[in-house]
């Protein structure tokens, strides 16, 4: 079979961290080709949609004594071909947010495939109407208190009556722009100005969770269900568990209350396409959906000794087969 990873440049790719390459690898070893290219090599030519797309190989990464042993030339491009997508058997969009106007129209252009030869993960009609903050709302039984408003006062009132918030971008990724929000705090005003925009722009304000102090779990869904979790805890004085961010990772279990909450959002999750996603679970509420690019894959292989990469190639398989 022929797997292509629509992806950032794979120089800025991290192989110890990037779900992708982990996905890549997994490919390479069930014995598929694996082909990338990125967003802006897209095109649409007599009514089909086109990519420049180059052959990798791959050289895998491996957890030697403690750390990853990477070799220097972890890949290699062969000569690039422009290709209808449809050539490929499954197409990986893996661009990471922000989900912007050119992204959208990405997903417009994968749009043009034809599912019954080839599939696309996630669909492109899920990402345009999965945004990671918002959609999550279709779950609300399982969330924390949340609003989403550019309103300054609907905003204050909400962190007065709960005296904390944290407060979340719409279009932000791996914790960027999230701030905690303290009534009493001089600055609140400010932070709410120039989180919105002036009031041009919504943004997520959630009831601050305690249990955040004990990790900001991610858990990762394959058609819905687990293949996978791993807790993401603070440390120092940053509030956010990301990763992105210095959040130190640890090995965790998928309890009850967890498993509540991916019955809840799977059959959604399966009606839209969604089949590869990254819930983030908080002392037992829901708080994100990540369907664009979700992460966590080489953190739950080291922690876990595990490779759920091949699980999802698997999967590929079986549903084109």
């Amino acid at each position: 079979m022929k797997f292509a990873f629509i992806i950032d440049p794979i120089t800025k790719l991290d192989p110890t961290h990037d779900t992708s390459v982990a996905l890549m690898e997994a490919a390479q070893a069930r014995g598929h080709e694996v082909w990338i290219t990125s967003a802006h090599h897209l095109s649409i030519i007599n009514g089909k949609a086109i990519a420049l797309l180059e052959p990798v190989e791959l050289q895998p990464v491996k957890w030697v004594d403690g750390s990853w042993s990477v070799t220097k030339e972890w890949y290699l491009l062969h000569p690039e071909q422009m290709l209808n997508l449809e050539e490929m058997d499954v197409v990986f969009m893996r661009t990471d947010p922000p989900v912007t106007i050119p992204y959208l129209y990405v997903t417009q252009i994968l749009d043009l495939i034809d599912p019954q030869k080839t599939l696309v993960l996630n669909a492109p009609r899920g990402l345009q109407a999965a945004n990671e903050k918002l959609y999550a709302l279709n779950f609300i039984e399982v969330m924390p208190e949340t609003i989403v408003s550019s309103e300054a006062s609907v905003i204050r009132d909400f962190v007065e009556k709960r005296e904390a918030g944290v407060l979340k971008p719409l279009g932000g990724k791996a914790g960027e722009g999230i701030l905690f929000l303290e009534w009493g705090d001089r600055n609140l005003n400010s932070l709410i100005e120039i989180s919105t925009k002036w009031g041009r722009e919504p943004v997520m304000i959630q009831s601050y969770l305690p249990a955040a102090k004990e990790g900001d779990k991610r858990i990762i869904l394959l058609n819905g269900e687990v293949i996978g979790a791993v807790n993401r805890i603070p440390t120092g004085s940053e509030f956010r568990g990301n990763m992105a961010v210095g959040g130190r990772v640890a090995q965790t279990e998928v309890t009850a209350a967890d498993r509540k909450i991916c019955d809840a959002v799977a059959p959604k999750l399966r009606e839209d396409g969604l089949y590869f996603v990254g819930i983030d679970v908080i002392g037992g509420y829901l708080t994100e959906i990540n369907v664009t690019s979700p992460t966590g894959i080489r953190e739950i292989d080291r922690l876990n000794n595990s490779q759920i990469g091949l699980p999802v190639i698997e999967w590929c398989e079986g549903f084109k087969g």
